[in-house]
């Protein structure tokens, strides 16, 4: 039986589940979990992680996407005619040609296939920073873009920086009226309807739409050799594939209209819309973390205030230009910019890593970072979630430093429940109330159908997809299976069960309605089924659904099936794409390899062969530094757009996954007493 079917009051110790008589013996595996060498493996991880934090108890790693964000970083400066920082610069170019492509493009992700938008503004940087047209990696770049179809076949966030620098007319891009902002609610395009990075990122282009600026470009850069034909004969982009034909025909003539229209609107609703656009982003600029704490929305602003002649020491402008910088990763030899920072995310899920291990060092530690954490909670914004949730007290965590129009619940639940497992070691109700409200908050953020977005409740408006400016596929925030999951785990490990929770129950129905045929889940925020399926397991493993309920077997017997035979886990960005078909093979990862054996012991299988070769992988690929090396990319911000690779993954995963290993073995267990 679970011990999560009684609620438990915070001051008491969480119970370590074991069966007066186990199953049966425990098999002979590779490597008991109390050996030394395991022991060693888990001492070296840990050794490393409390190393990295930082004075005031938090971590932060490094947050990696492909070459468009430092990219864009460069180009931002040269719009905005700044005096280049000359070593940055060259900086940020050898990182870029590092991650260049043998066949002269770049990626999306790490082994990924040539992506013509993240090429394109590659090229672009690379030749603003002074990199000749005629050298052998520029030659190489051009001609695979050519090959590619030129940069008539960039993007739609691609073709708006190419008309901000007056290589292609606004004609290439789609309307964005800026009279959008003085929408009606009801309205079936509103900005209520559409994700939190989609209207931060929209609402200060609309105003870069209305004014149409041309960049400074000191330099005079321009990549017309791109393109196979004259740049100004660029027209609309095609139809994306996730696009319905029929919505994509409509929105096209919409998007007629509109630009047959354009100019008519009466200059005083056209000026309140602007000024309206600028309240919203004043409101939600957030000091020097930026609007939305993500670069796209952050440069945007900063666009916004130059064209609306704010000067470079406007308070609004100076935090919103220095909010940027706080991105860059700059290092001996390179730099690049990264998308946004990850503190809260880190600090929780090492402190998850940290507490698992049962050290008291370790302990102290994971106490420390939830102490950093407290005053982080977000209990006096209302964000723009109450749109839909107008009734709802905050009560969230946002996954960076600050970011309080927009907490997300899978922060929130994940921060909530290590609270909760480091309240039965202190024996303490500190976090008493912070948990009570975290949990009042998440389960007001429930969508109708059981499930739970990242940010949004109800944000299902899928038609919204089809507009031409949504090429990307990626203006909502859905209901999917790995942020349920965790919500749900939150909700069990409290000691709200299914049976006596009416959220608890349709969150448990959500995710069964969700897996897949091959006994997987879909991951959104991690790449991607073994990501999705690690996190449902936990949760029905926390629900209490008995181990050998088919639904959780047809989960660990999938993980099973794609094993590598070097005992680790791998999966690609391909496995997003649109015709998707089942599991196709990659190299194993360190972070991968430590969801999927969570996974599988969430399933009851600690006792599986297969989980005995993943924890040898793992020791097996364990470095002298104490952690492990990836340079793959093993997380998800858009599929199919938009990758990330968390430096932290690789260090607090495999920990995780070991230190849960050994303790499981240790004590006979077979049930994970835990929500995640």
């Amino acid at each position: 039986m679970n011990d999560f079917s009684q609620a438990q009051p915070l001051d008491a110790v969480l119970p370590e589940i074991a069966d007066t008589a186990p199953d049966a013996p425990a098999p002979a595996v590779a490597g008991e979990a109390h050996t030394a060498s395991l022991d060693a493996a888990i001492t070296r991880a840990t050794d490393a992680i409390l190393a990295a934090q930082k004075p005031d108890g938090h971590w932060v790693y490094e947050l990696e996407a492909d070459a468009t964000i430092p990219a864009e970083y460069v180009l931002l400066v040269h719009y905005l005619g700044e005096t280049p920082n000359v070593e940055l610069e060259q900086k940020i170019a050898r990182y870029l040609r590092r991650i260049q492509l043998p066949n002269g493009g770049w990626p999306l992700f790490t082994d990924g296939a040539l992506d013509i938008s993240a090429s394109i503004k590659a090229y672009f940087a690379l030749k603003m920073i002074g990199d000749p047209a005629d050298a052998e990696h520029m030659v190489r770049a051009r001609e695979a873009i050519l090959s590619h179809g030129g940069a008539e076949a960039a993007n739609v966030f691609t073709r708006i920086l190419l008309a901000l620098f007056g290589v292609v007319s606004w004609r290439a891009v789609p309307m964005m009226p800026v009279e959008i902002m003085s929408l009606p609610m009801w309205f079936p395009f509103h900005l209520s309807k559409v994700s939190y990075w989609a209207r931060t990122v929209i609402v200060p282009l609309l105003v870069l739409n209305a004014k149409r600026p041309v960049a400074r470009n000191p330099r005079r850069v321009r990549i017309d050799e791109l393109f196979r034909g004259a740049p100004v004969n660029t027209g609309m982009p095609q139809r994306a594939p996730h696009q319905h034909a029929g919505w994509f025909r409509f929105f096209r003539c919409v998007d007629g209209v509109l630009r047959a229209v354009d100019g008519l609107f009466p200059k005083a609703t056209s000026e309140r819309a602007v000024r309206q656009a600028v309240a919203f982003v004043d409101e939600r600029l957030n000091g020097e973390d930026g609007l939305g704490a993500i670069f796209p929305a952050m440069a945007n602003s900063v666009m916004m205030y130059d064209v609306l002649g704010y000067p470079a020491d406007h308070p609004n402008r100076a935090i919103a230009r220095q909010s940027i910088d706080k991105l860059l990763v700059i290092k001996d030899d390179e730099a690049y910019c990264q998308p946004c920072l990850s503190p809260v995310w880190d600090t929780s899920l090492a402190a998850h890593a940290l507490l698992e291990t049962g050290e008291t060092r370790a302990e102290q530690a994971a106490e420390r970072g939830l102490a950093w954490l407290r005053p982080l909670q977000i209990l006096d914004v209302r964000g723009d979630w109450i749109s839909r949730r107008p009734n709802v007290r905050p009560g969230g965590w946002a996954f960076q430093y600050n970011n309080a129009h927009y907490p997300d619940v899978d922060d929130t639940a994940v921060v909530a429940m290590a609270m909760y497992r480091s309240a039965a070691i202190t024996k303490s109700d500190v976090d008493r109330e912070a948990i009570a409200r975290a949990r009042e908050w998440v389960v007001g953020m429930q969508s109708s159908d059981g499930g739970w977005g990242a940010f949004e409740p109800e944000n299902t408006q899928y038609y919204l997809n089809n507009i031409p400016f949504s090429d990307h596929g990626a203006l909502l925030d859905p209901p999917t299976a790995d942020v349920s999951g965790r919500c749900l785990s939150m909700l069990a490990q409290i000691g709200e069960l299914p049976q006596g929770s009416e959220p608890a129950q349709r969150a448990f129905d959500y995710m069964l309605k969700e897996q897949e045929s091959d006994g997987s889940w879909y991951g959104r925020w991690g790449l991607n089924y073994i990501y999705g399926t690690w996190t449902a397991l936990c949760s029905l493993n926390a629900a209490g659904m008995p181990h050998d309920d088919p639904r959780m077997k047809r989960g660990a017997q999938w993980l099973v099936s794609i094993q590598n035979e070097d005992g680790g886990w791998g999966e690609g960005g391909e496995s997003y794409k649109l015709d998707y078909h089942g599991y196709e093979r990659a190299p194993s990862t360190a972070s991968q390899t430590a969801w999927a054996l969570m996974g599988l012991m969430a399933a009851g299988e600690v006792n599986h062969e297969a989980v005995a070769r993943g924890v040898a992988y793992l020791q097996r690929e364990q470095r002298e530094h104490g952690l492990w090396d990836e340079t793959r990319f093993t997380a998800t911000g858009f599929p199919r757009v938009f990758y990330l690779r968390y430096h932290g993954y690789r260090k607090f995963f495999p920990l995780w996954a070991l230190a849960r290993f050994r303790h499981l073995k240790r004590n006979g267990l077979t049930r994970v007493a835990v929500g995640m």
